[in-house]
C-alpha cells in the first residue's frame, strides 16, 4: 500500500473532524521525514484505511442507494419490475446496517428520505421498523431480528442479474454490493423476465428461510373429510332410500308394461318405460351423486379429536336439509338473503349468522352482543338496529327487536354460532372469549388465556371445540368443558387476525398481519404448511368442503386459492377494491362467495380450477376461478357470509351513509 494513500486518508479524517492544529503538525512532520525511507507497517495501514472508510459509511450508504434507485427507475420496462423488487430489501437492510453501526441520526434521515417508494406495498412493515432507533432495538424486535437472520430469496432473470452486477461494479458501489451479497439470495433461472402475476414476491416475513418454508410444506397432511361423518351417513341413507324408490317404481312400470303388452300387443310399452327411466335418473340417483361427487370422492380420515355425540333431533334436521339441498353450479347460482343493520353509527364490528339463517348476532364497540331471531321479526315493530332506544327499553324486552347480551369489558371483535345455533362465542378487546346460550340468553363461561385482544373465534364443524386468534400472535384451541386451552399455536410474527377449521377437524388455518397463512396440526400443535404470497394482512379464510382447497382474502382485496397438499397458490382472484372480510364455500364446493368492504358480494366458479389439468396450469390460470356474478349492496360493507345446508347464501352488513 502506498504511503501517499495512508497520508491522504489521515489528512481527510483530520479535516473532517476540524483538528486544524493536528493537521498542521502532521504536515510539518511529513516535510521533515520526507527524505527518510521509513515505511508504515502493512497491518497498521489496513486499519487506517478501513477506519477512514467506516467513518465515511453513512454518506456512502445514501449516495450508493440513491444511485441504484435512480438507475433502477430509468431501466427498460422489461427489466424494471424485477429490479424494483430488489430495492425494498436493500433499503431496509441499509437502514438496519446504519442503526447497527450506531449511526442513528443518519439512519433516520435515510429512512425518511426513501420510505415513500415502498409505502404502497410495505406500509405495515415500515411502521414497525420506524421504531428501531438503536442496535439494542434490532435485537429486541423479533421482526427486525428475523430479517437480519434470514436471507430474502428473490428471482431475477439472467439479463436483469447481469445488468445489476454491471451497474454496481461500474459505479464502484461496494456497499450496495455487500448488502446484496450478505442479505439477499438471488436466484437466476433461465428465460425471460417473469411478470408480476407469475412471480410471487417473497419479501413477506415468514420467520424462516426459504429452504425452511419449503421443508415445512413437504410434511405429510391428510386433507380428506371425516370418515363416517354425519353428512356422509345421511347421504348414504338418502341414496339408499331413493334407489329403493326407483327400483319399486321400475317394477311398477314393468308390471304396467306387461299388462299393456298383454292387452295392446306391447306397442307403447317400450317408449313409456324409457321415458320413465330417464325421468327417474334425472331426478334421483344420478343427480344426487353428481351433486355430492366433490365431497364423496375425497379421502376419508380419522378424527384426532374426540368427537361429540349427535342427537337424533339434529340428525333428522340435517337429513331434511340434505334432501332439500339446491344443486349449485356456474349456471345455477344460489339465492341470497341479505340482513342489513341500520342506525349502527359505525359501531358494528362483526356479525354472524346461524346455519339456517334463523338467528343473527352482531358484536358492537360498546362491548355488547345483540341477537335477532328472524322468525320473530314480523311480530316486532322495530328494524334490525343497534338499539338507540336501549336506555328506555332496557327492562322491557317486549319493546326490543333483539336480545341484548352484556358481559365483555371491551369492544366485541368476533362472534360465531355453534353448528346447530344453540351457543354463541364472542371475542373481545378484554382478552377473553365468552360462551353464550342462545336459548337461555345468558353467559355460560368466560375463557381467559390470551394476553391481548382476541380478534377472531370459530367453532369446529362438529361443535364442542373452538379456536381463537389474538394480538398476542397465537391461536389457541379450546373445548367448551375446559377453561384452559388444549393447544397453543405459536409462530406468527404479528397478530393472528383470522382462524378457520379444516373440514376434518384435524387442522386449523390461521391468517396473520405478517402476510402469511399457516396450517397447524391440532394434535401436535405443529405448523405443517406455510402459505406465502399475500401483500397485505390476511383477514379471512375459508376451507372447501372436501378439505383439499383453502381460500384466503387480504386487506388489498386479493383472494388466493391454495392447494393444501402442495402448499402452492392455484391462482389469485382480483376484482374487489377493498378488504375481504368474509369468505364461504357452497356445501358441495362448486362456488366460492366473497364479501368485501367495497359493498359487494362476488360469486366465483371453483369447479373450473379443480378440473384444470396440471400440464395446463400456467396457461389456464386466468380462467381457473372465473367471476360468475357481482352483487352490489346499497352502501353496505359485507361483514358475514354463510351457506346454509340447503345452499341458501346468507349475508350481513351495516348500512353506511355515503359522505
Amino acid at each position: 500500500m502506498e504511503e501517499s494513500e495512508i497520508e491522504n486518508a489521515v489528512m481527510a479524517y483530520l479535516k473532517r473532524k476540524g483538528f486544524r492544529q493536528t493537521e498542521l503538525a502532521l504536515q510539518e512532520e511529513q516535510r521533515k521525514t520526507s527524505s527518510s525511507a521509513a515505511k508504515t507497517d502493512p497491518e497498521i495501514a489496513k486499519q487506517i484505511i478501513a477506519y477512514a472508510e467506516l467513518d465515511n459509511g453513512p454518506v456512502r450508504y445514501r449516495e450508493e442507494y440513491s444511485r441504484l434507485r435512480t438507475w433502477t427507475y430509468n431501466s427498460l420496462d422489461v427489466h424494471k419490475h424485477e429490479l424494483l423488487r430488489v430495492l425494498y430489501p436493500v433499503f431496509i437492510h441499509c437502514f438496519m446496517d446504519l442503526v447497527a453501526k450506531g449511526h442513528s441520526q443518519e439512519a433516520r434521515s435515510f429512512f425518511q428520505s426513501f420510505r415513500e417508494d415502498h409505502e404502497p406495498s410495505h406500509l405495515r412493515d415500515l411502521q414497525k421498523l420506524e421504531g428501531v432507533l438503536s442496535p439494542h432495538h434490532l435485537e429486541e424486535m423479533e421482526f427486525a431480528h428475523c430479517l437480519r437472520q434470514n436471507k430474502v430469496t428473490m428471482k431475477l432473470c439472467k439479463y436483469s442479474y447481469e445488468l445489476l452486477l454491471q451497474h454496481l461494479h461500474k459505479t464502484e458501489s461496494m456497499v450496495m454490493l455487500g448488502v446484496i451479497n450478505e442479505r439477499i439470495n438471488l436466484q437466476v433461472p433461465p428465460g425471460q423476465p417473469c411478470s408480476n402475476s407469475e412471480e410471487v414476491e417473497v419479501v413477506a416475513l415468514t420467520g424462516s428461510s426459504q429452504e425452511a418454508v419449503e421443508q415445512i410444506n413437504q410434511k405429510e397432511i391428510h386433507w380428506g373429510v371425516l370418515e363416517d361423518s354425519l353428512e356422509e351417513r345421511l347421504e348414504k341413507e338418502i341414496l339408499a332410500a331413493e334407489a329403493e324408490k326407483a327400483e319399486a317404481e321400475d317394477k311398477e312400470g314393468h308390471g304396467e308394461e306387461s299388462k299393456k303388452k298383454a292387452g295392446e300387443g306391447g306397442k307403447s310399452g317400450g317408449p313409456n318405460k324409457k321415458m320413465k327411466k330417464d325421468k327417474l335418473t334425472g331426478t334421483t340417483g344420478k343427480g344426487v351423486r353428481t351433486e355430492a361427487n366433490v365431497v364423496s370422492s375425497a379421502p376419508r380420515v380419522k378424527a384426532e379429536l374426540t368427537m361429540p355425540t349427535i342427537s337424533m333431533e339434529v340428525e333428522r334436521s340435517a337429513l331434511e336439509d340434505l334432501r332439500n339441498r339446491a344443486r349449485l353450479s356456474s349456471s345455477a347460482l344460489p339465492s341470497v338473503s341479505f340482513y342489513t343493520f341500520v342506525n349502527t353509527h359505525y359501531s358494528l364490528n362483526c356479525a354472524s349468522i346461524s346455519h339456517d339463517g334463523g338467528l343473527v348476532v352482531g358484536g358492537f364497540s360498546d362491548s355488547s352482543l345483540k341477537v335477532w331471531n328472524m322468525s320473530k321479526m314480523g311480530e316486532q315493530h322495530g328494524e334490525v338496529a343497534d338499539g338507540q332506544n336501549e336506555h328506555s327499553a332496557g327492562l322491557d324486552v317486549g319493546k326490543r327487536s333483539y336480545t341484548l347480551l352484556q358481559g365483555h369489558a371491551g369492544p366485541v371483535y368476533a362472534a360465531n354460532f355453534s353448528p346447530e345455533g344453540e351457543y354463541i362465542l364472542s371475542a373481545s378487546a378484554d382478552n377473553t372469549v365468552r360462551l353464550w346460550s342462545s336459548k337461555l340468553n345468558a353467559n355460560l363461561v368466560c375463557y381467559k388465556g390470551h394476553n391481548y385482544a382476541v380478534w377472531d373465534v370459530q367453532f369446529s364443524p362438529v361443535g364442542h371445540y373452538f379456536v381463537s386468534a389474538s394480538h398476542d400472535r397465537t391461536a389457541r384451541v379450546w373445548s367448551m368443558d375446559r377453561i384452559h386451552p388444549l393447544r397453543i399455536m405459536a409462530g406468527h410474527l404479528s397478530d393472528v387476525d383470522c382462524v378457520q377449521w379444516h373440514a376434518n377437524c384435524n387442522y386449523i388455518a390461521t391468517g396473520s398481519s405478517d402476510k402469511t397463512v399457516r396450517l397447524w396440526d391440532v394434535q401436535t400443535g405443529e405448523c405443517v404448511r406455510m402459505f406465502v404470497g399475500h401483500h397485505g394482512m390476511v383477514l379471512s379464510i375459508a376451507m372447501s368442503p372436501d378439505g383439499r382447497y383453502m381460500a384466503s382474502g387480504d386487506e388489498n382485496g386479493t383472494i388466493r386459492m391454495w392447494d393444501l397438499s402442495s402448499g402452492r397458490c392455484i391462482t389469485p382472484l382480483t376484482g374487489h377494491t377493498s378488504c375481504i372480510w368474509t369468505l364461504a364455500f357452497s356445501c358441495e364446493g362448486s362456488l366460492l362467495a366473497s364479501g368485501s368492504a367495497d359493498c359487494t358480494v362476488k360469486l366465483w366458479d371453483v369447479n373450473a380450477s379443480s378440473r384444470t389439468p396440471r400440464m395446463e396450469e400456467k396457461a389456464a390460470s386466468a380462467q381457473r376461478l372465473r367471476l360468475l356474478k357481482a352483487l352490489p349492496t346499497k352502501s353496505t360493507p359485507v361483514h358475514a357470509l354463510r351457506f346454509s345446508r340447503r345452499n341458501l347464501l346468507f349475508a350481513a352488513g351495516a348500512f353506511t351513509k355515503s359522505p
